[in-house]
């Protein structure tokens, strides 16, 4: 075997290796999507601060740095409307904390020196998000029913004089 070949080798394992890892990350990303897409849908109409259909941008490389923080911003705005609406008390912005946390440190995983690290813990904060989203959806996944009016009471009459 010469050098030639074992190059070739080398390069068509480290390809194999990289196409692998994408489409795993896109995977991941389509169930990611597919969470707070639905999210979004089981808000009324009224309450949702985006499309449900604007969280498929997302899966746009490095597009998706700064469109995470519209998701998460407006994700929050819609989950707490939604829950006012519901009568569900609840934190006032739900995930956005953890969401912000995430969106940061994945665009400091860019930064050379404390990339890796940042980016780690970018990954941490994206799916504590991610499933802190999925437990909101699950609280207002039944349609909203409003309660009935309290029945009226009728003042109490009086007897009239005899």
């Amino acid at each position: 075997m010469d050098d030639g070949e074992l190059t070739w080798g080398i390069w068509a394992i480290v390809l194999g290796v990289i196409g692998v890892w994408v489409v795993i990350w896109i995977v991941v990303g389509l169930f990611y999507c597919l969470t707070l897409q639905k999210a979004l849908e089981r808000c009324a109409p009224q309450n949702r601060a985006m499309s449900p259909g604007l969280v498929w941008l997302f899966l746009i490389p490095l597009f998706n740095l700064v469109w995470h923080f519209f998701i998460v911003l407006n994700m929050a705005k819609s989950l707490h409307a939604e829950f006012m609406y519901r009568g569900i008390v609840e934190e006032p912005n739900p995930g956005q904390g953890i969401g912000l946390a995430a969106c940061i440190l994945n665009c400091a995983s860019w930064v050379p020196y404390v990339g890796g690290l940042a980016g780690l813990g970018g990954f941490v904060c994206w799916i504590i998000y991610w499933v802190r989203i999925a437990g909101c959806s699950g609280k207002i996944a039944l349609p909203y029913m409003p309660p009935p009016p309290p029945p009226s009471v009728a003042p109490p009459q009086t007897p009239a004089p005899a």
